[in-house]
């Protein structure tokens, strides 16, 4: 074999000896530190978990006035993500100590939302299985409501160290209990899903309006639906929010009836129609209530006291006169404007509309679409006279 540049041959054992390969210890000592790198992110993989869930742990027993748990959390590195599975957060009584079931779900995800990704914006989603979330008698003054949901929200921004762009909700519930009442109330919506798009404006919307929320769950039989466009970010409150429930049977609110005014129903379907929207610090909106078929004393009410008849029999009398002959309904609607600071909701043309459903005409069933952003701070009919708003025609 010739050695280039000469024209000496050269055997085998003698190139060899030239180009000696390197010792084997020396090949493992070069690849040691990486197997280190790969062993220690392996490890780091199994033990994580663990030292994430005791700190969630930790942080949901030490919230003020609460105290929660989570059974596990993994890790999903691959899509950004990690799952809490388990968790629960209860109210603490400042005195008793007991504790009242608050917020609970089997599964929530958190992640990174690829899709605002790709538009150039580092986001996360959240993805929450069967919640649950009770409010309680006592609890739900407009401060209480407001401590908790701040409570859960400071939670949620600890959980998420991203801004979330996406949430959805599958198959929630949510209750209001009072478990002091005779009987004991315990009013609820199930089957809740919720699906929020584009909270943060992630996906370069040019709209007034970028977010969307949809909202269903199924109460007593009846049907709830929401929509509502916003603009999380707007610096003033930005909305424009459509509401309906129909079909909701009355017979089934009967222990909140007996509760809280004395009587039961026999029959009745109840539905609830709304609009409402923002602008600038302006609100309008609506508030339709209608009940069809209502019947208060039935044949089961025979072995009442002689008192509970007569406030059964007030309350059927007063829903048979203020009840549309034709449609067999009773309804009003409240309708309602002003500016954030001061609202200015006035419950007299409440029972003036109410006067007017029973007497003259019914109330359509539905959501009217007559409230957005465009219309708010229009002259309400709230100034017309009492006999103008009853005797007004039909458009």
């Amino acid at each position: 074999m010739l050695i280039p540049g000469s024209s000496r041959p050269v055997d085998c054992q003698e190139q060899c000896m030239a180009f000696p390969e390197p010792p084997t210890g020396s090949r493992r000592k070069r690849f040691r530190p990486l197997l280190h790198i790969v062993l220690g992110l392996l490890v780091l993989r199994i033990v994580l978990p663990y030292v994430l869930l005791h700190l969630l742990n930790d942080r949901l027993a030490k919230v003020p006035g609460y105290y929660g748990h989570a059974v596990d959390l993994d890790l999903a590195l691959i899509r950004g993500a990690y799952r809490i599975e388990g968790l629960f957060l209860d109210h603490v009584d400042s005195v008793s100590h007991e504790r009242t079931s608050f917020v609970s779900a089997e599964v929530i995800d958190l992640s990174v939302e690829w899709k605002a990704l790709f538009h150039g914006s580092v986001v996360g989603e959240l993805v929450i299985d069967r919640p649950s979330l009770s409010f309680t008698k006592d609890k739900v003054e407009p401060a209480e409501v407001q401590k908790d949901t701040t409570s859960l929200g400071d939670l949620l921004d600890d959980l998420m160290p991203l801004r979330i762009n996406r949430v959805e909700v599958k198959g929630g519930e949510l209750h209001y209990r009072d478990l002091t009442s005779k009987p004991k109330v315990d009013v609820q919506m199930d089957d809740l899903n919720i699906l929020a798009l584009n909270l943060r404006n992630s996906y370069d919307s040019t709209d007034v309006l970028p977010a969307r929320v949809r909202a269903t769950a199924n109460v007593y039989g009846g049907r709830f639906d929401l929509g509502m466009r916003l603009d999380p970010l707007a610096r003033d409150p930005a909305f424009d929010l459509d509401m309906g429930l129909e079909g909701m049977r009355l017979t089934e609110f009967n222990d909140f009836f007996k509760a809280y005014a004395d009587v039961d129903v026999n029959e009745g379907v109840f539905g609830l129609y709304s609009e409402i929207a923002t602008e600038d610090l302006r609100f309008a909106g609506y508030v339709k209530p209608v009940i069809m078929d209502l019947d208060v004393l039935g044949p089961e009410d025979k072995g009442d006291t002689f008192f509970r008849k007569l406030w059964e029999g007030l309350a059927g009398t007063a829903g048979a006169v203020l009840t549309n002959p034709k449609h067999d309904q009773v309804a009003t609607k409240l309708e309602f404007s002003g500016e954030l600071d001061k609202p200015d909701t006035h419950l007299f043309y409440a029972i003036v509309d109410l006067v007017r459903n029973a007497f003259i005409r019914a109330i359509q069933p539905s959501i009217d679409q007559e409230i957005s952003i465009v219309n708010v701070g229009e002259k309400s009919e709230e100034e017309k006279s009492f006999f103008k708003r009853l005797f007004r025609k039909e458009e």
